[in-house]
């Protein structure tokens, strides 16, 4: 008791000297927790700029496809047609962006003859609410994969997905859980969510904060503690042999791009690998239609149009 006692009436100098590092110590740690909580927050709830953009406003005749993800509702997207029963390249956005910022990509595939098909994840666009940043968004994937697969104007059995950080994340899991996708085109992809969002934390440039990164680790896990048994990307990578993979290491984000290479070298042939500059969203005008050859060149071989069934 004498200690207790001590440490809440401190009489001698050290006493008051650990008692007020104690003090400083808890409510660095108090700060430090509560900074973690906020950018947690941050990140799983970015902010949104919906487009405004509507189906009716758009160049290539497409239609409105609502499609229902189990536990989490209705999702709406826009079908872009292309030759009838030519297969389907599903374009997935990456953290942060929207499907309308991925629509000259789906314009150079649709003038190529594949049926294209753009959504927005959860947390992004015109959809409300956080994201898990690929868990709950593979599952959205898949959901959509399985709605254009009962169209009978598309080849039900040939599916290819291009995506970036968020969206290649959800291209790699949902191929490995559906083997009708045939081909993955796939930028700044990382093994595990967790990974994602360390890249944002040091974005924020909060990351150099001792304990912010465990913290915002941790917490992430425990919002998604229902995920807790789903495996890194690179456990089931091997899966995906026969499948045509592109993956793209995009310079300006050197951990991802460090990700991107090592399942690169994980997965099983056929697969190629691109190094470019920046994300495709902040290329130039003239890197992206070079960008945009490449990725409409990748599918073309991969997924042939006219090898219909």
């Amino acid at each position: 008791m004498s200690v207790i006692s001590e440490l809440r009436h401190p009489t001698t100098r050290i006493s008051r000297l650990v008692t007020g590092l104690l003090a400083l110590i808890l409510f660095f740690l108090l700060a430090t927790a509560i900074v973690s909580g906020i950018l947690i927050h941050q990140i799983l709830w970015p902010r949104r700029n919906p487009s405004g953009m509507t189906v009716d406003l758009l160049m290539g005749h497409p239609s409105s496809v609502t499609f229902p993800v189990p536990n989490r509702g209705n999702f709406e997207g826009w079908f872009f047609p292309g030759r009838r029963g030519a297969p389907t390249i599903l374009l997935c956005h990456g953290y942060g962006l929207q499907r309308a910022d991925i629509l000259t990509l789906e314009t150079s595939l649709q003038e190529h003859q594949f049926n294209v098909f753009v959504f927005d994840f959860s947390g992004h666009g015109v959809n409300a609410g956080s994201t898990t940043l690929g868990y709950s968004e593979t599952q959205e994937l898949l959901a959509a994969v399985a709605s254009l697969a009962r169209r009978d104007d598309v080849d039900r059995q040939r599916f290819g997905v291009w995506g970036t950080d968020l969206g290649a994340y959800a291209a790699v899991r949902a191929a490995e859980a559906d083997p009708r996708i045939r081909a993955l085109a796939v930028s700044s992809v990382y093994d595990d969510p967790s990974d994602m969002l360390i890249e944002e934390v040091n974005r924020s440039g909060l990351g150099v904060i001792p304990l912010v990164k465990p913290l915002c680790r941790f917490g992430f896990r425990m919002l998604n503690y229902s995920h807790r048994e789903t495996p890194p990307l690179s456990r089931g990578i091997s899966s995906l042999d026969g499948d045509a993979k592109l993956f793209i290491e995009v310079r300006e984000h050197p951990d991802l791009a460090g990700s991107t290479r090592k399942l690169f070298q994980l997965a099983p042939e056929p697969k190629v690998e691109q190094e470019k500059r920046v994300p495709y969203v902040e290329m130039s005008d003239e890197e992206k239609r070079s960008y945009e050859d490449v990725i409409v060149s990748f599918f073309l071989e991969s997924l042939p149009v006219m090898d219909l069934p």
